[in-house]
């Protein structure tokens, strides 16, 4: 499955909508002439015309309707399909064959003090100006009417888009939802926008310690998923304040590094460079970049968290700044930023093992590694969902994301000849298949009991040192060492 590029915005071709050219789905035009037909208005909201106004590709659709009870919009839409209600609190409609959200206008208010979440209450009767000010930003504020392509703008969101800001549409109850905060690092990334002093001001107020992990772990995914350059939102956790809810990521700010190395500057400017090198090897590759979605999102969490350990291993010797272990030190704060984010399981074994071995490609050059050791890695990465070609990518984001002469060429030979050595021994995305199994034991009169796991094992790593593919020359060598004729054994009851 490949990653869909990422485009970037294009404002200067905001202007009126020609409905004609709109490429609505039928269906929902012809929803929306049923709801006018019945007395109300059909209104297209947030991210798709926020979207469409900067030349942008959106899937979701979402639809307010005005004028109508919830009984008689629940009946209309059954005149169109099966209706179900997927967010029953906020009155949201889904329609059997049509791609798009239907909701009723809403209004919102925090819960009193003790409580979590928000009082929703469903109300037809508002006028979208009104409906509108929930909502987090002016430019997620603006509506579109299918039918005339008459855009509803009352909050001026047109025009931060032209002029590239990013303001809070309702500056008093922005605060009520700190996720907000979050959204408006991911917008000003995602977009190239600026958030104005007001909306950086409201940030600062911020406490995001109320958040669930699940909706912070969206979040940080959609920044690094789906921006050219993450490092620009994260410099606004900064910024903000914001960053200090995210102990692993402050601690990287101030701790020094070689200038051999690193003349970039401290860890934390490293690490937003690796971060934007890591996001250009996912976009500006596109379509050519077949990077699996999962994938994707282990190279940049991993990039992210990938010097993790540096905070507490940097330290200054012989007149040199070193790291000693810091791979390995990194995977304990990783494995606790992730879980704090309640991210998966899957996930997080494999940012572990990709931060312990993130120095192995270049390690592995200049050691001149044989096939053995590429087999071993490959395996081990294997365990935890991780690849040598992923392990490449990471590597290469690391060493690009530095003011070094090689970095700043776009080079990084020791990743290219640590591919090349991967896939010339086959091992690049897998590891080798098991010669040796338990059955070949078996057939050879060893009965199952604690030391099959042993052999095995063993066999294993005769394979990976030798590449051998026949089972009965590693077993031969096998029982040479336990001093049994493991290979001549007679297979029992004739098996073979």
């Amino acid at each position: 499955m490949k990653s869909d590029p990422i485009e970037s915005p294009k404002p200067d071709r905001i202007g009126a909508f020609d409905s004609a050219g709109l490429a609505i789905e039928p269906r929902i035009l012809k929803v929306a002439q049923a709801v006018r037909k019945a007395g109300g208005r059909a209104v297209i909201v947030g991210g798709w015309v926020r979207d469409r106004l900067l030349g942008l590709r959106s899937k979701d659709i979402d639809i307010e309707i005005f004028g109508l009870a919830p009984d008689r919009l629940e009946s209309l839409l059954g005149e169109f399909g099966r209706v179900d209600m997927v967010g029953r609190a906020f009155a949201v409609y889904r329609v059997a064959g049509i791609d798009a959200d239907f909701s009723l206008p809403r209004s919102e208010r925090k819960r009193g003090r003790g409580h979590r979440g928000f009082e929703i209450e469903a109300d037809p009767s508002l006028d979208f100006a009104r409906a509108s000010r929930r909502r987090d930003f002016t430019v997620n504020s603006i509506g579109l009417d299918p039918l005339t392509g008459e855009l509803l703008d009352p909050h001026r969101g047109i025009e931060d888009l032209r002029s590239g800001i990013l303001r809070a549409t309702c500056p008093k109850r922005f605060a009520e939802d700190p996720l907000r905060g979050l959204r408006m690092v991911g917008f000003a990334a995602r977009l190239a926008m600026r958030p104005d002093e007001d909306l950086i001001a409201l940030c600062r107020g911020l406490d995001l310690e109320s958040l669930s992990g699940e909706r912070v772990f969206d979040e940080f995914k959609k920044l690094l998923l789906r921006s050219h350059r993450p490092s620009s939102g994260l410099r606004l956790l900064e910024a903000t304040g914001m960053l200090d809810f995210f102990p692993e990521l402050d601690a990287l700010r101030g701790v020094p590094q070689d200038p051999k190395w690193h003349p970039e500057g401290d860890v934390w400017v490293h690490t937003l460079m690796a971060v934007d090198a890591a996001a250009g090897s996912l976009h500006e590759e596109a379509p050519k970049s077949d990077i699996a979605d999962d994938d994707a999102l282990s190279l940049m969490f991993g990039t992210l968290c990938h010097d993790f350990g540096k905070p507490a291993t940097t330290a200054c010797i012989d007149g040199r700044i070193r790291s000693l272990d810091h791979s390995k030190q990194g995977m304990a704060p990783a494995r606790a930023f992730l879980m704090r984010m309640r991210a998966p399981k899957w996930l997080i074994e494999c940012i572990e093992s990709l931060v312990e071995h993130h120095l192995a490609p270049a390690l592995y050059v200049r050691n001149g590694a044989k096939a053995g050791g590429y087999r071993r890695l490959s395996r081990r990465l294997d365990a935890k969902g991780a690849s040598l070609e992923l392990l490449e990518r990471l590597a290469r984001a690391d060493h690009l994301g530095r003011t070094t002469a090689e970095a700043l060429s776009g080079r990084f030979e020791a990743g290219e000849i640590f591919l090349e050595q991967a896939r010339k021994y086959g091992v690049e995305r897998k590891p080798p298949e098991d010669v040796v199994s338990g059955r070949h034991l078996i057939d050879r009169g060893l009965a199952p009991g604690p030391d099959f796991g042993r052999i095995l094992a063993r066999c294993r790593e005769i394979q990976d040192d030798t590449g051998w593919t026949d089972p009965d020359r590693i077993l031969a060598r096998m029982g040479a060492e336990m001093e049994t004729d493991l290979a001549g054994l007679d297979p029992p009851d004739g098996k073979s």
